[in-house]
């Protein structure tokens, strides 16, 4: 069986100040972060793929470790402006990029593949942009209006509850926008 794959970004674990800049509703960092796991862990089974889109954390190693060694899945870093610690213990992550271009096979798109263009921040274009390919990016905290003629979102845990989303999640968020491809049905 295939492993589900989630996408999710901008978690900062152990980042004190993170509260009062995005307002969460958490009493404590320490509420925070078990908040987050606990969320994670729910939708997100040991043998499941996350690509996490950057600032994982910004706390100590030894904090990061004991709350990375609790998240299930197979963990993708795609580099974001806080990364201290992750990047002092890169073996927790398959591996680490600043940017990737991921295709999940999947019969209902052209040619059976989804290409997604994952980075930390977020893009006007694109590669394939024009070919339905799909952008997702953190960083912005849900404070950068979403854009309904284009194929991209926030993947941020403040935009979806704290929660990671499916790939069929995100692919129904997609679903719902108003893009039309700008060469209607031309061959490119």
């Amino acid at each position: 069986m295939k492993p589900n794959i989630f996408f999710t970004s901008d978690h900062h674990f152990g980042h004190t100040n993170i509260l009062k800049f995005c307002n969460r509703p958490f009493d404590s960092i320490a509420a925070m972060d078990e908040e987050l796991i606990k969320r994670w862990n729910e939708k997100v089974q040991p043998g499941d793929e996350v690509y996490h889109l950057g600032d994982f954390a910004l706390t100590t190693n030894e904090n990061f470790k004991d709350i990375a060694d609790r998240l299930n899945g197979t963990i993708y870093l795609i580099v974001g402006n806080h990364e201290g610690a992750a990047l002092n213990n890169r073996k927790r992550f398959k591996w680490i990029k600043e940017y990737f271009e991921l295709k999940v096979q999947d019969e209902a798109c052209n040619n059976g593949v989804q290409r997604i263009i994952l980075f930390h921040y977020a893009m006007r274009v694109w590669r394939g942009d024009y070919r339905g390919s799909w952008h997702l990016y953190g960083h912005s905290h849900n404070n950068l209006p979403d854009k309904e003629d284009a194929l991209s979102i926030d993947i941020g845990v403040d935009c979806h509850n704290y929660y990671p989303l499916s790939y069929q999640e995100v692919k129904a968020i997609m679903n719902r926008k108003k893009w039309n491809p700008p060469f209607g049905d031309m061959e490119i």
